[in-house]
Parts: structure tokens; sequence; C-alpha cells
């Protein structure tokens, strides 16, 4: 299938493995563990080409290679690689690009599971890390080493939703003749693709909006085959594999990204500007709202900016968790980018692991609160959210 045709089309048809016994429409599962050999599998074995032919689903299995090739044609990426979380995704990119001695830059406000990677596995392991402020390009420049082998940001962090110069890390990068790695789990491929302005590789957690429903757990690699080999190499090693059954999920997940998301934009959208100016909430994090959170990057390369919404409620956590428990439509529950809408804290849930002083280093405060919108009337959301923040709310 053309690459050319728009997300929405690629979304539905690119990758899709046409069965020549049943002739399938969707994909079908192969649910196997392992395969039969023949000369094409002894010759993959002399070669060293086992990542293209079916022997073993930890090398490679059709379930995989279809949604990996669906994933690459939305990144517009000439490889792709599945594998069983967006932590996995992450440690084996982070692994497979940098050795012993080297040097990594990051953002003290990534994914908290990423910065304890960073953090506390890459220093034992001989890679040293400098954590900086991903909007101050001039500290991003100023932590190059002549041992710098890798720069790891976000498109959008998380929570607090600050929109890096993607172009300005690109440059950076190349000066230093060093790997720009980002996650794009909170984009997606629909709002930005970063590929496209120059990064070398993408990671996602796909458990969230790529499989927008909340009922699997992988993560995904996009960029230059010569990199995908050696991040498919290191997977090996590590061992996170996705299984057959989630590629099933995932692939099926994939299919309604483009029109999920956009109604993810678009709830969001409204939820900030009915938020803005609350008098029950002191503070709200969006891209749209063109602060400080946004400064530098270039508008023109993003269609959206997802379904989060960052804001903090009057009153500090106490307050924020009473809120949260009158809201009757969203979930209180970890995770984002599903069909439903889910709310939480990241001071007790995704980074909880940081001091309270780190906390609020990177903004978050007393009251934060997450918001990830889904695909409900927007208008429901916003009444929701009004009703719970109302003084004379009752707990319910």
């Amino acid at each position: 299938m053309p690459r050319t045709m728009s997300p929405e089309t690629l979304a539905v048809h690119a990758g899709t493995y046409e069965d020549p016994t049943t002739g399938s429409v969707g994909t079908p599962i192969f649910q196997t563990s392992t395969f039969l050999l023949d000369n094409a599998s002894y010759t993959a074995f002399a070669d060293g080409t086992l990542r293209d032919v079916p022997i073993y689903t930890r090398y490679g299995n059709p379930s995989q290679w279809s949604v990996q090739e669906k994933v690459a044609a939305l990144e517009g990426a000439e490889s792709a690689l599945v594998t069983s979380s967006g932590m996995s995704a992450t440690a084996n990119t982070i692994f497979a690009l940098t050795n012993s001695q080297s040097h990594i830059i990051s953002a003290y406000d990534v994914y908290g599971g990423t910065y304890n990677l960073l953090r506390e596995d890459l220093p034992s392991a001989g890679r040293t890390v400098s954590f900086v402020d991903p909007m101050d390009i001039d500290a991003v420049r100023a932590a190059i080493r002549p041992e710098t082998q890798l720069l790891f940001f976000e498109t959008l962090t998380n929570p607090m939703l600050k929109a890096p110069d993607v172009r300005a890390l690109v440059r950076v990068a190349k000066e230093a003749k060093a790997l720009l790695i980002v996650d794009n789990t909170f984009l997606t491929p629909i709002n930005m693709k970063p590929l496209e302005l120059g990064v070398d590789v993408v990671v996602h957690s796909a458990t969230k909006y790529l499989g927008g429903h909340s009922d699997l757990t992988a993560g995904v690699v996009v960029g230059r085959r010569k990199f995908l080999d050696r991040i498919w190499a290191q997977t090996l090693r590590f061992g996170g594999t996705l299984d057959p059954l989630g590629c099933f999920l995932l692939e099926r997940g994939i299919k309604t990204l483009a029109i999920r998301v956009k109604t993810q934009n678009e709830n969001a959208t409204a939820i900030t500007k009915a938020l803005a100016g609350h008098p029950r909430v002191k503070e709200v994090f969006h891209p749209t709202m063109r602060g400080p959170h946004f400064a530098g990057a270039d508008a023109s390369d993003y269609k959206g900016y997802g379904g989060m919404v960052s804001f903090t409620v009057e009153g500090g956590d106490a307050a924020a968790e009473a809120f949260m428990r009158r809201l009757q439509i969203p979930y209180v529950a970890t995770s984002l980018g599903g069909v439903e809408s889910l709310v939480s804290m990241p001071a007790n849930t995704s980074h909880s692991s940081l001091t309270e002083r780190q906390r609020a280093a990177i903004g978050i405060g007393p009251g934060l609160v997450r918001y990830s919108a889904g695909i409900e009337d927007s208008r429901d959301l916003i009444e929701d959210l009004v009703d719970a923040l109302a003084p004379n709310a009752q707990e319910g």
C-alpha cells in the first residue's frame, strides 16, 4: 500500500496480512512459539537474517510483522519493532544504541519509569546521564560531552505537557554527532511525525493511544533499519517480545487511531478552555495555552496535542483527591490514551518515586491532576468537571 495515503487509510489497511488460504480480511493470530524449519530457515541462521524469517516467535512472527508495518507506515519509518511494553521499547533502544563509558542527555521530567531507568540502571551499566530542562536548548547544548552518544526526550512531556523545540534538539544532536531519540507516546504519528523533523528513532508506549482500549501492554520502536536491527538484537537478549495476541489487539486498535485521536484532540482543547479561569483551578497546563511550556516550538509541526490536560486544583492534594472522587465519567486510574477518560494525580502514581523537591522542580505541585480525555462527548466531560469542582459538591 502506498505510504502517501492519508493516516486514516494507512491506519486501517497498512500491514494487514492477506492470508492466501482463507482470504481472511483481518490478520490472523499466529498463536505459535515456533515454525517448521526449511532451507530458508537454515540460510537465515547462516547469514544472520533471523529477523525476517518465521523460525521462533521471539525472533519474529507474522503477527508482529503485520503491526510493525502498520506503525512504520504511519510514522513514515523504514522499519519498526513491537515489544512487550513501552519501558521495554525504551530500555532496548537506549541499551542498543549506547555502550559502556558513553554519556546520555535527557530531561529531568521524563516519565517516571524512564527517569528511574536512566538514574538507577544506566550508571551501573557504565553509562552516565545528565538531566536538563528540555525547553532550555542552551542547557541541552551545554550538557554535551565528547562521549555523548544519545539524547532522549519526549515530544510532549508527562505530566506538565511541555512541548520542546524538536527541530532545535535535532540540530544540537547533529552538532554533537549524537543520536536523538524521542518518546512520541503523547502525540502519536497522527499529531507529529518526528522522523520527518530529523529525529533518529521514535519510541511509543503502545499501551496508550496506539492500542487505545486499555486492554494490552505493548511498546513500539520506529526508525531506520540499521538502528532497528540493533534494537531487535537487544530485544532478543532482554526477552521483551510482544506475543501474537497482543499484536492482534494492537493492530486492531491502531485501525481507529486517527479518528480516536482527532476526537481526543478536540476534547482536551475544549476542557482546557473550560477550566482556564475557573475559580477553583489555579492553573491549566496544555500547549494551546501558549505559555512558557510551548516556548520555541514550531506550531506547524503539530496537527494536534492529544487528549491530555493537567491542572492544579485549589486546596492542594486533599482537595484534588476529593475532586477526583466526585467525578462521574472518568475512571480514577493510571495510564492514558484509551477510549475512556482517566484521571489521576502524578504525585502519588507516575511520579511517586520522586522526592517532593524533585516534583516541585518540574512543576508537580500540590493539587496537580492529570486528565486523559477519552472519546466521550466533550459537553458531558466538561459538565462533569464543573460539577465536581463546585464548592457545594457533595461526596458521591
